[in-house]
């Protein structure tokens, strides 16, 4: 389940999900990049970092912050799991927290080391909540806090340069930018690092990644992947598959007949038995 956070929030916050997996057995998760940066509860069981061949199992926080990703990050589940994800937009955590974007990337930080005691007492209050409508207001509240405690950023070259990016879905040249924005590549790269955590044309890439996904959950059948692979602005299908499993380790194939999508950038691979 998808819920929009509080008006004063959407700036900061793009949306929460709410995420059950029942399965008891062990299972492969693996998350990789949207573009956003986000904050994951977990409240049933711990999810895992790594199982090896000797049945070592490194267990994650309760609740974590992760960072940009620059390809797909695994991570395991043994037991029955309930998720809340908090999905800032790209430049949100940013905002929220004044900390340079490129500080989290592909990093995974406890939420007491990003947030203190209060990401403590959040985590505490969310998993006593026997609904979810309680949990967002909790959020909503706990989020409102920080931005009052907070002045305004200055995020126009940022702004500008996101709808850009967005607006084309991802497929942009760097020039581009550059001449629709009136800044330097350099400045622009830094800006990105800063705020998102990645540079504009990696984002970029994100961004068209996804609007492939898109289209390829919306294909008819008589729609073939030649012609959503053109349309989401890749040259031709090698250089979409080559860029899809850099992405998330597997072909686009793979990813239309998963039966495991939890959200768009989170699938159960396969049971985790053989590592």
């Amino acid at each position: 389940m998808q819920v929009s956070p509080s008006k004063e929030l959407s700036p900061y916050i793009k949306h929460y999900l709410f995420l059950d997996n029942a399965a008891t057995d062990i299972q492969k998760l693996r998350m990789f990049s949207d573009g956003n940066t986000g904050v994951v509860f977990s409240l049933k069981s711990k999810l895992i970092s790594r199982i090896d061949n000797l049945g070592v199992t490194d267990y994650l926080p309760n609740s974590f912050l992760y960072g940009q990703l620059n390809g797909f990050k695994d991570i395991y589940s043994n037991d029955a799991i309930t998720l809340i994800i908090v999905v800032f937009q790209p430049n949100g955590i940013h905002q929220l927290l004044g900390i340079p974007a490129n500080e989290f990337l592909d990093a995974i930080i406890a939420i007491d080391t990003v947030f203190g005691k209060n990401g403590m007492i959040l985590e505490e209050q969310l998993s006593e909540q026997g609904n979810n409508n309680s949990r967002v207001e909790l959020l909503n509240v706990f989020f409102s806090n920080l931005i009052s405690k907070k002045s305004a950023s200055n995020q126009l070259i940022i702004n500008n340069s996101l709808d850009f990016i967005i607006s084309n879905k991802g497929y942009f040249a760097v020039a581009d930018l550059v001449k629709y924005t009136g800044y330097s590549e350099r400045h622009l790269e830094r800006k990105f690092q800063e705020s998102i955590g990645l540079n504009p044309k990696k984002f970029g890439n994100v961004v068209r990644l996804h609007h492939f996904l898109k289209l390829l959950k919306n294909k008819t059948d008589d729609t073939n992947l030649t012609a959503i692979c053109y349309e989401a602005g890749f040259a031709d299908q090698s250089h979409l598959i080559k860029e899809f499993k850099k992405h998330t380790g597997i072909s686009p194939t793979a990813y239309l007949y998963s039966s495991g999508k939890l959200a768009n950038n989170l699938i159960k691979t396969f049971p985790a038995t053989s590592l």
